[in-house]
């Protein structure tokens, strides 16, 4: 009765503070500039820092409730796209596990490589897909994402493995080699499927290039791969840099940043220069799906946020010699 009592009172005062923590989130996204630019300022571990006190009574009152979920980690240690509670967390998983299968086909006898694969979101999904022939590779740059998957995401019918791979990143890892050099740990014609969401909308654009001349290394030669980012076309570049919520004002020739000194904060590519970074590559887009991030309208949105990206190898007729 006491325990009852006690947790209608913290529930409580959790929907009070909440409450007042959501306007004031709302209002920093919304409303203010300077103070997003001053987040982007702190360091990687500070933002983790922070997250973590800020979800601490919400994630303690989910596990006096048991709430939680064994693969699915705290809010607080969510450090890629929106925390959430456990049933949301596999939601959206599952809901990534969709998009793979309706945008390239993925199959559950498919070997897969995770760009990124962050805190588990989709590699959760995963678990209950791939079968005996299939198998899940990821890496990422966050050791406690990583570290996470490791000791909590595992399958009974396919091997899943997660390396971290301590890369530069201005957003996230303030030491480490390169991306714009580094090599995937991954042997030649390895996946047939590759994906990632929101990473390359973390990186520089000859970070990027590297990345796509690694997928054409490792992806079978008759694989797919889907990736998210921002793009836009000549016709829409005045939109986002007026954008009133999420702008892209700092212009770099054929890209935009959201924020100069985090240059890894967020990147909007125009999609010819999205095309020819691919043709580089030896790779060539199949589709892109626009999502609602350039929208202020709230009916009728697209499937996803950021754009999705279908791309593969270049067929042999078309793609020549590598440049």
């Amino acid at each position: 009765m006491l325990k009852r009592l006690y947790l209608v009172k913290y529930n409580k005062l959790l929907r009070v503070y909440y409450l007042y923590a959501y306007e004031l989130s709302t209002s920093f996204m919304q409303k203010s500039k300077t103070l997003r630019s001053l987040w982007y300022k702190l360091s990687s571990n500070q933002r983790y820092t922070i997250r973590k006190w800020y979800y601490l009574p919400i994630d303690t009152y989910d596990l006096l409730l048991g709430k939680r979920h064994p693969m699915v980690p705290p809010r607080g240690y969510i450090y890629t796209g929106s925390s959430a509670n456990a049933s949301a967390y596999l939601e959206q998983g599952l809901y990534q596990l969709e998009l793979l299968q309706q945008t390239v086909a993925l199959k559950p006898n498919h070997k897969v490589l995770d760009i990124g694969s962050g805190i588990g979101r989709t590699a959760i999904a995963l678990t209950q897909f791939l079968n005996n022939g299939g198998s899940y590779d990821g890496f990422d740059v966050v050791p406690k994402g990583v570290d996470w998957c490791n000791q909590k995401v595992f399958s009974d019918t396919a091997p899943f493995r997660f390396k971290y791979i301590p890369i530069y990143n201005d957003l996230y890892n303030n030491s480490g080699e390169k991306a714009c050099t580094f090599v995937f740990p991954y042997q030649n014609h390895s996946f047939d499927v590759v994906f990632s969401f929101s990473v390359f909308t973390h990186m520089q654009i000859e970070e990027i290039e590297n990345y796509f001349r690694e997928i054409h290394r490792v992806l079978d030669d008759h694989g797919s791969c889907f990736s998210t980012f921002f793009t836009y076309t000549s016709e829409e570049e005045a939109h986002i840099h007026q954008h009133p919520t999420f702008p892209f004002p700092i212009v770099k020739g054929q890209y935009r940043l959201m924020n100069d000194n985090v240059k890894s904060g967020n990147i909007a590519i125009h999609q010819d220069l999205l095309t020819q970074m691919l043709h580089r590559s030896g790779l060539e887009v199949v589709e892109i799906i626009n999502g609602n991030w350039k929208s202020t309208e709230a009916q009728n949105q697209p499937i996803e946020y950021q754009d999705i990206v279908v791309f593969r190898k270049k067929t042999a007729a078309a793609s020549g010699p590598l440049t």
